[in-house]
């Protein structure tokens, strides 16, 4: 099938990609220039395991190509995704001026059937806006349908997560547009849930929404576990084994971030709160989560007996490993938390760096763990990548002002740190 992609950030990238790796004629377009050019090269802009052989591929195979041509990728699509960026506004809304500024360029190049398939996270009843801007902007009527089709990537993972998905969600009131998107995901052999187009929009909110829920649930378990000597790994063990729970979100540490969990929460209480419901539940997910980051600036801070003057080490910056997205990273937060209480700094990231320097750059930043630990007066684990849990920790006593380590992520070994000399604090243990 031959489909167009508007907008080449991280769900565009890898949705369009897939696309062509499944064998579609797949047009990625953006109206950055620089953004086109790179990826016209094999250059990637994100950092995404795997997405850079896939890309590879489909321009080797010329079933995958980018432009900086809307109209024209609009004309030769038969599917139309819109996967431009929805950030929060001021009330906690998502922001659709990028949705409704992309749907008044289709509408201005729509001169056959097309299919326009909203994959940004968008509220509920956005795709009835969507169809009612292209409506008012078409020069000339012709048959379209709009389709929600919320994406379910995570992070660190998005390539087998589209390639191999739970599920696929399909809301519209079309025959002729459910036929086509079945036809797209077919190859992909995953449960359809076929639903109206508001149902599809909220079952992305309430997924995201579900989930941070868990996150928060268990650090509120941590803080309880650390005040009467219970080790929180071992309390989501046990419950993760009943199949009503799952293991999965229960891993106890700084709290949530990325460019959905904050976002999708704060835009479904307000859409909530649009619709008449206070939704007091998830309001107290989000303080939990702000909570959890500063709690372990006073972890830290108890520790140390302070942290005017201490020189911290701070391992990670991303917010979650095998992901170069500090959005929302309760990395960063954390880390303007110890400036705040007069600490300075040494930061590194395997991948994160760069990002993270154009939001602090304030602080240092090392080429290795060895040399951000040098001279620290405590270690702080910001993010579990896995070269972390592998170093020579020995080595490290012999660099370090003060063997201490605080590990927000809990994953380091307490007793063989303890063993070997080190002052050693987690997340509920």
């Amino acid at each position: 099938m031959n489909v167009g992609i508007i907008g080449v950030g991280y769900v565009g990238l890898v949705t369009g990609s897939c696309l062509a790796r499944m064998g579609n004629k797949v047009i990625c377009a953006d109206i950055d220039t620089e953004k086109i050019d790179k990826l016209n090269q094999g250059i990637m802009t994100i950092y995404e395991p795997g997405l850079d052989e896939v890309v590879k591929a489909g321009l080797a195979e010329t079933t995958l190509r980018f432009s900086d041509q809307i109209e024209s990728t609009v004309e030769e699509s038969d599917l139309i995704f819109i996967c431009v960026g929805t950030p929060s506004d001021e009330s906690g809304a998502a922001d659709l001026k990028y949705v409704k500024e992309v749907a008044k360029g289709i509408a201005a190049s729509i001169h056959r059937y097309k299919v326009i398939i909203n994959k940004s996270t968008v509220p509920v009843g956005t795709t009835r806006i969507v169809q009612k801007i292209i409506e008012e902007n078409m020069p000339h009527f012709h048959e379209f349908d709009v389709v929600s089709n919320p994406e379910f990537l995570r992070e660190g993972s998005a390539v087998e997560d589209f390639m191999n998905p739970d599920r696929i969600v399909i809301g519209s009131d079309s025959q002729k547009a459910i036929g086509l998107m079945t036809e797209l995901y077919a190859p992909l052999k995953a449960p359809l849930v076929i639903a109206d187009s508001a149902s599809a929009e909220m079952i992305k909110y309430a997924s995201n929404s579900f989930l941070a829920t868990k996150v928060s649930f268990i650090n509120a378990i941590s803080n309880i576990c650390d005040n009467v000597g219970a080790d929180v790994k071992k309390v989501a063990l046990g419950m993760g084994y009943d199949k009503r729970i799952g293991f999965e979100f229960l891993e106890a540490g700084p709290g949530f971030g990325g460019s959905c969990f904050p976002k999708d929460c704060k835009a479904l209480i307000k859409i909530a709160e649009d619709s008449g419901y206070d939704f007091r539940l998830l309001k107290g997910v989000m303080e939990v989560n702000e909570a959890q980051q500063e709690l372990m600036v006073s972890k830290l801070k108890n520790l140390l007996g302070g942290l005017k003057e201490k020189t911290i080490a701070a391992l990670g910056l991303s917010f979650k490993p095998n992901t170069d997205d500090i959005r929302e990273s309760p990395a960063i937060c954390i880390i303007k938390g110890l400036l705040k209480e007069g600490a300075s700094v040494k930061a590194y990231d395997p991948v994160s760096n760069e990002n993270a320097k154009k939001i602090l750059p304030e602080i240092k930043y090392e080429k290795d763990a060895y040399d951000a630990v040098k001279g620290s007066d405590g270690i702080i684990i910001l993010t579990e990548w896995d070269e972390f849990k592998w170093l020579d920790f020995e080595k490290i006593k012999q660099t370090v002002k003060n063997p201490l380590i605080l590990d927000t992520r809990n994953c380091l070994d307490p007793q063989l740190l303890r063993k070997s000399g080190y002052i050693y604090q987690g997340v509920g243990r």
